[in-house]
């Protein structure tokens, strides 16, 4: 759930131009399905697993013990198999599988496995996902080719944690995890080496030769930077790219274009206005209850999203199991205006709120270049005027934003797959208030600290769904964020290979997530 910085859409577009026009366009070389160039809108700060990357899987250039197939269920990469987990799920018991190596052509042994978790778990490491792997309280290697976890307390979900990728001690155990090379010169057992990397331009990989799942047909891919959406759309047309993530506006552009073709991700990609409780007026439950009445979200889905999407009433979409059907809520301006009212917020100069002297109004961040958050941030922004409540849009760039999260709603993405625990915990938890991206909005509730720590401690579904439906109520009573829409996610891309799927994404997606997910398998189409 950690949002990634961007450049500002001016830099990230000089930045492009220079950076794509030195890629192999797709008729150069590419056009036999062996080279691939991707339009991406964001690139990580870090490519080492020690700092966070690659924590969901699906990283190009390492392996889990586990992976995710198509369908999200787990499978065993690294591990020969699931994990053995003892009765009282407290103790998870791996076997490595025979024969790999990492890219340097050096051995994966056990004590990799150990290394990875346990530089992760160090408070010394800057793991803002720490708090993921709370559960584990040793790891160690156990004889053959053994790797046991021992819990602190029974956490259901823990294998799907086990998806984090093992990195290289013999490398990565000589240097400091914060600032040493292997952050921006990775070595793992994936399937591709990263090859070049030119900050804020793009990032090259080539096939690993040593890849323990055999040789990928696609023997180079770059990864464009491009900050801003409709740059992104100009180059693919302009044939510099061969595929691009695209909000649903620009993607329906190329309906019906000959050669491309377009994926639809479904997702747990939300976005979401946060509402900072230090602020006087977004801190004030009566504004936040307000602007959730307000808030027209069918409209958004429609008029944004182009129907790419569904209207989000809390962090879990509707079609989750997790999802507690109650909490569907239509539009109410009446309520909106009734609950400012008995809060003593009086209609003011030009329909504004009043309160003790103070106008109900705060500003909006949003990064630059998105149109999509910017587009939710208008209609945010006018929905919330009609209520009485005064919101400045503001563009910046996520090195401007984040300082000011503390004081100014921002709006933000959030969401992941797996499993509820997995983006409510961080996005909620009153521990994690203003830990980097987590709890961005320093939202604390004490039924829903009590209800998250329960859904996470406990192996029981029934006591599980009793806990999250606790936290998904407590938000329309208490909101800390107005939650607007799950969106779908698009790519275009030439229609030159087979076997591309999309899974169910979380919100980081682009760079590992997307059709290209298993890009290791992709066939050039006859």
């Amino acid at each position: 759930m950690t949002t990634r910085r961007i450049r500002s859409a001016a830099v990230a577009t000089a930045l492009v131009t220079a950076g794509v026009a030195a890629c192999a366009a797709p008729g150069s070389g590419g056009s036999d399905g062996t080279s691939v160039v991707i339009g991406v809108a964001t690139e990580p700060d870090t490519l080492s697993p020690l700092l966070g990357y690659g924590k969901d899987g699906n990283s190009k250039i390492f392996d889990g013990l586990l992976a995710r197939d198509a369908e999200l269920n787990l499978k065993p990469a690294l591990a020969t198999a699931l994990p053995q987990v003892t009765a009282d799920g407290l103790t998870y018991t791996y076997t490595l599988r025979d024969g790999v190596k990492f890219s340097d052509g050096k051995p994966l042994t056990t004590d990799d496995v150990v290394f990875t978790y346990r530089t992760v778990l160090d408070k010394k490491t800057n793991n803002t996902s720490r708090s993921e792997l709370d559960a584990v309280k040793d790891v160690r290697a156990s004889g053959g080719n053994r790797v046991v976890f021992t819990l602190k307390y029974p956490y259901a979900p823990f294998a799907g944690r086990t998806v984090l990728p093992i990195i290289p001690e013999h490398i990565a155990g000589k240097q400091d995890p914060n600032t040493g090379s292997f952050n921006t010169e990775p070595v793992g057992t994936g399937p591709y080496v990263l090859s070049a990397w030119s900050k804020g331009e793009k990032l090259t990989f080539k096939a690993n030769p040593h890849y323990w799942g055999g040789e990928p047909k696609v023997k180079t891919f770059t990864m464009a930077v491009i900050a801003d959406d409709s740059v992104r759309a100009t180059r693919l047309r302009s044939g510099d790219l061969d595929g691009a993530v695209l909000p649903p506006q620009l993607a329906a552009t190329f309906k019906g274009e000959n050669g491309k073709k377009t994926y639809r991700a479904n997702s747990y990609d939300f976005r979401a206005v946060t509402l900072p409780t230090e602020n006087k007026v977004t801190g004030d439950r009566a504004i936040r209850r307000a602007l959730d009445a307000a808030v027209d979200r069918e409209a958004m889905v429609a008029k944004i999203l182009d129907g790419a999407g569904r209207p989000a009433y809390g962090p879990l979409p509707m079609d989750d199991p997790w999802f507690a059907k109650s909490v569907e809520r239509p539009r109410d301006l009446a309520g909106a205006r009734r609950i400012l009212d008995e809060a003593g917020w009086r209609t003011g100069k030009e329909g504004i709120r009043v309160k003790d002297g103070r106008r109900a109004s705060f500003t909006l961040l949003y990064p630059s270049g998105d149109k999509v958050r910017q587009d939710h941030a208008l209609a945010y922004a006018s929905d919330a005027k009609k209520a009485g409540i005064d919101v400045t849009v503001e563009s910046a760039t996520w090195e401007v934003i984040e300082p000011r999260m503390k004081d100014d709603a921002v709006l933000a993405g959030f969401g992941s797959a797996g499993d509820p625990d997995f983006g409510l915990y961080t996005l909620l938890h009153s521990s994690l208030a203003g830990d980097g991206f987590n709890n961005m909005a320093r939202y604390s509730d004490p039924a829903v600290d009590k209800a998250l720590d329960t859904g996470r401690r406990s192996r029981d579904r029934t006591v599980r769904e009793n806990a999250y439906d606790t936290v998904q109520r407590a938000l329309v009573e208490n909101p800390g964020y107005t939650f607007l829409t799950h969106i779908d996610h698009l790519y275009v891309l030439a229609d030159r290979w087979q076997g591309l799927t999309t899974q169910l994404e979380p919100h980081e997606h682009g760079f590992a997530s997307g059709p290209w997910w298993n890009i290791q398998d992709w066939q050039p189409a006859k």
